[in-house]
């Protein structure tokens, strides 16, 4: 079993920067894909989306077009933790961001929602001045 905790989330004015952890406990190496997804204010789950994952497999990682050249995912082994550092923030960043992990190989970037087997509880991001 794996447990994704996520922290570091709050309030930014635009252009701010903020970093969001997530410590993983339990099977960790087990993770074939593992990143962050997010869900837009006044979306449904169906709106979540990928903003950045990491693949075990190719050891690369992905980044949706919006965020590409702001956000920065990384993970520190030692620490079982996992990273996604954003500056430049935009309003359309805001959201709750999930800390995710899979168990299984997906097609493509693996960096979507139905590709995920572990999930964190969700850490509420708002930018706004």
């Amino acid at each position: 079993q794996v447990q994704l905790v996520e922290s570091g989330g709050g309030l930014v004015q635009p252009g701010g920067s903020m970093r969001l952890s997530c410590e993983v406990s339990g099977s960790t190496l087990n993770l074939l894909h593992i990143g962050w997804l997010r869900q837009a204010p006044g979306t449904g789950p169906a709106g979540r989306e990928g903003v950045s994952c990491i693949d075990k497999r190719t050891n690369t990682t992905y980044y949706t077009d919006s965020v590409k050249g702001r956000f920065t995912i990384s993970r520190d082994n030692a620490k079982n933790t996992l990273y996604l550092q954003m500056n430049d923030l935009k309003a359309e960043d805001a959201g709750v961001y999930y800390c995710v992990g899979s168990l299984y190989y997906c097609s493509g970037h693996g960096c979507y929602e139905q590709c995920m087997d572990y999930w964190g509880q969700g850490t509420q991001v708002t930018v706004s001045s």
